[in-house]
């Protein structure tokens, strides 16, 4: 089976599911958030404040590039913007089967909403920021992906069974 690439708005689940599918099929998992930031030395929040979030989309570009001829057989979450550059989308293609986490507002807001360490939603009015951003990226998600998967009102073991039987179809 070729890796599975995980797709979808911050706090869809992504790193969850991923380490969940990974215990699951037994196959090794990377976050592309947390390889930017062990080889940048410095959090994300900390690269989108000092060098901007252009530089960070540049540092996602190379990380996927990176991963591609040595990823096999793995679980690869990447952040929730990745897929906005139009380039990433044949990469995350080359990577794997992309499955697209798909959330809704409400759920997100309930699961980020104490988390201070999503740059895009600091500041006030962070429900209204999720609704703009994820109308803005739902058909980048969906045209980035192989496979979609609702994860609104599911349990993991729900959401791993559908990825695991639409990908091996």
């Amino acid at each position: 089976m070729r890796n599975i690439v995980l797709i979808g708005f911050m706090g869809c689940g992504k790193t969850t599911v991923g380490i969940r599918l990974s215990y699951r099929l037994r196959r090794a998992m990377e976050d592309t958030d947390k390889l930017i930031e062990r080889e940048e030395g410095r959090s994300i929040s900390e690269i989108f404040r000092t060098d901007g979030e252009a530089f960070f989309r540049e540092l996602e570009t190379k990380c996927l590039k990176k991963l591609i001829p040595t990823a096999k057989n793995m679980i690869i979450s990447v952040g929730g913007g990745l897929p906005v550059r139009e380039e990433n989308h044949a990469l995350l293609k080359e990577l794997g089967t992309v499955v697209y986490l798909r959330a809704n507002a409400e759920t997100i807001y309930e699961r980020t909403k104490h988390d201070t360490s999503r740059p895009l939603l600091q500041g006030g009015d962070p429900q209204g920021k999720i609704r703009t951003l994820l109308d803005a990226r739902k058909d980048i998600y969906e045209n980035a992906a192989d496979i979609f998967i609702d994860v609104d009102g599911k349990d993991f073991d729900t959401i791993l069974d559908e990825i695991i039987e639409a990908a091996a179809g």
